[in-house]
């Protein structure tokens, strides 16, 4: 393999996206949207929450909600009046319940990393956050299934499989900030779809509360469940609106023991559709990622973030990312396919990183960018 460029890569090892728009209207008087017939939060309310949580499990002063009221890049702001932070299934059920006979609507939120302006009121909706509700509560060190209280950040639900030989089936941008309840609301992706799939396959039950207050317990740890229908998956992806998710059971993959990323530039996109074919021929079991982007993704992430390419400038760039158990196999299999594309001519030129270190800054180019074009 040609000589590797990864010291050009350092300079992304750590990403920061933060929003840089300062909005002075509300989502509701900057689109046409109607309010529904829905109640406003009283003092009644506001007693019945204290009671039911104490007063340092509630927010009521502006400044205090300002970030629950704004999406990550600042695009939509809502106006709640108040933040709720319940601990337990029991608490949500107790609050969903409360709003259901008094039409009080609300709107459930993790770790307010989604980008599309779900995860915030519209109005004044009452902000439900899952962030206390942060308890791993059991993990099978044999099976690698992993049940956990919705509010757990991605990432420490991954250093905690870490220990055991196990690792989360899906890689974010966002993970230190994600919460898993917010991943399954949504069906997260991310980085290693390819080779995990999506939750729908991964998630092995659910417990939800639904809006009347109602638990559901779905919680199944069972990889083979035939026990009735399988009401997790209305669910996954269905972001709250069908109901509240509170704990998850999640079967996660052994870690890899050997991780290489490899960075390259292609001339066109039938040329990515190629090396994507020979990619899956060639790696096979070891592909994890095959993650493209183009000139203008780069481009427009310069501006904002400071990216550029640590190879040139090139109409597409791929990111390879293989992982399995044998570094040498692994590292060899890697080699021999970059050669073979690049003697192909599909792609024209790349880098390769194989220590720890170099891959966690590679990956992070990718994971910076959807930050940089918003």
């Amino acid at each position: 393999m040609r000589a590797t460029k990864v010291r050009l890569l350092l300079k992304y090892s750590k990403c920061r996206v933060e929003s840089f728009r300062r909005l002075s209207d509300t989502t509701q008087q900057r689109f046409p949207v109607n309010r529904g017939d829905f109640n406003r939060l009283n003092d009644g309310h506001r007693m019945y929450f204290q009671q039911l949580l104490g007063n340092n499990r509630i927010l009521t002063e502006e400044d205090d909600l300002a970030k629950y009221n704004k999406d990550w890049f600042g695009f939509v702001k809502g106006s709640s009046q108040i933040v709720l932070k319940p601990k337990t299934t029991e608490e949500v059920s107790q609050i969903l319940s409360f709003c259901n006979e008094n039409r009080l609507a609300i709107c459930p939120q993790g770790g307010n990393t989604d980008v599309v302006g779900a995860s915030v009121p519209v109005f004044d909706e009452i902000v439900v956050s899952t962030e206390l509700m942060n308890e791993i509560i059991d993990l099978d060190e044999n099976s690698g299934v992993i049940v956990c209280q919705a509010g757990c950040v991605l990432e420490n639900i991954d250093k905690k499989l870490e220990a055991s030989g196990f690792m989360v089936p899906l890689d974010l941008g966002a993970k230190g900030s994600c919460h898993i309840g917010g991943n399954v609301s949504t069906n997260a992706g991310g980085l290693r779809l390819l080779r995990y799939g999506n939750l729908h396959g991964n998630v092995l039950g659910l417990e939800v509360v639904k809006a009347n207050g109602e638990i559901m317990d779905c919680l199944s740890t069972l990889k083979k469940d035939n026990t009735g229908f399988h009401l997790k998956h209305l669910f996954i992806g269905s972001e709250g609106t069908l109901g509240f998710i509170t704990k998850v059971s999640l079967q996660c993959p052994p870690r890899a023991k050997s991780i290489n990323v490899a960075f390259l530039g292609l001339q066109n996109f039938d040329k990515v559709l190629k090396t994507f074919r020979k990619a899956k021929e060639d790696l096979c079991e070891i592909l994890s990622a095959f993650e493209v982007m183009d000139f203008s993704t780069i481009e427009f992430s310069k501006d904002t973030l400071g990216i550029t390419s640590p190879i040139g400038n090139y109409p597409f760039y791929l990111l390879i990312e293989t992982s399995g158990s044998n570094s040498e196999h692994d590292a060899d299999k890697l080699n021999k396919f970059l050669d073979t594309v690049l003697e192909k001519h599909l792609a024209l030129n790349g880098t390769l990183a194989t220590e720890p270190t170099k891959v966690n800054v590679s990956t992070n180019i990718h994971r910076c960018i959807q930050g940089g074009i918003n």
